[in-house]
């Protein structure tokens, strides 16, 4: 279904389930979707999260706060030390962390959304990223295969949106949120401005609205 009108960020959370799989945009916290993390943390009680982001968050900001109450199991990222609470969670053993070259990381994402099975890439081959993928020699490169990443939930951030949910996004705040949006069965999206439909520039629209379920106004 497409997005129409507003829900609120309490509503679209409740979709999360436990043990679900959840892709979160955002590197660091700029493009993150702010409101909807804190509606998760404050209002879900969904545990066993594995969750798909470049960063754990901060130290209680962002997805730092569901570290916090022990609600994330597995993280798949690029940059867990930016949370040194995420590299303490996984040293001691309470978090299982995935972790994947930055541009892997967004082709795994891609090839998600695009319904492939899979990718073959010369970085990490000959190294400890490499430990239990099939390899295979390209023009005489070792390569690796990687899988493609799929979430049942995308939470993903907006500079702008229309009420139908055509998303724009504003400069590097774009990161991983467009790749995000077209790889999750449920896709969440947060606009910092929700405008009528037709005010937004169609040449300017990363995320058409056909990928959007539901989407909530940042708060």
């Amino acid at each position: 279904m497409t997005a129409h009108g507003t829900i609120s960020a309490e509503e679209a959370v409740a979709h999360i389930r436990s043990g679900d799989t959840v892709m979160v945009g955002g590197f660091g916290l700029v493009g993150a979707p702010l409101t909807l993390i804190d509606a998760l943390a404050e209002h879900s009680d969904a545990t066993e999260l594995t969750i798909v982001s470049n960063n754990i968050g901060e130290p209680g900001k962002g997805l730092g706060k569901l570290l916090r109450q022990g609600r994330i199991r597995r993280g798949i990222s690029s940059f867990f030390t930016s949370n040194p609470e995420a590299v303490a969670a996984v040293n001691a053993g309470e978090l299982q962390a995935t972790l994947l070259p930055q541009g892997t990381f967004a082709e795994a994402i891609r090839a998600g959304g695009a319904g492939l099975g899979g990718f073959f890439t010369p970085v990490g081959a000959g190294t400890l990223l490499a430990e239990g993928k099939e390899e295979r020699l390209l023009d005489g490169v070792p390569h690796i295969l990687e899988q493609p990443l799929r979430a049942d939930v995308a939470l993903v951030y907006a500079a702008r949106a229309d009420a139908l949910g055509n998303l724009w996004y504003r400069h590097t705040a774009r990161n991983f949120n467009p790749l995000m949006a077209t790889a999750a069965a449920l896709t969440i999206a947060e606009a910092g401005e929700i405008v009528p439909v037709g005010e937004l520039e169609p040449e300017s629209i990363a995320t058409p609205h056909l990928y959007v379920d539901h989407l909530v106004a940042r708060v």
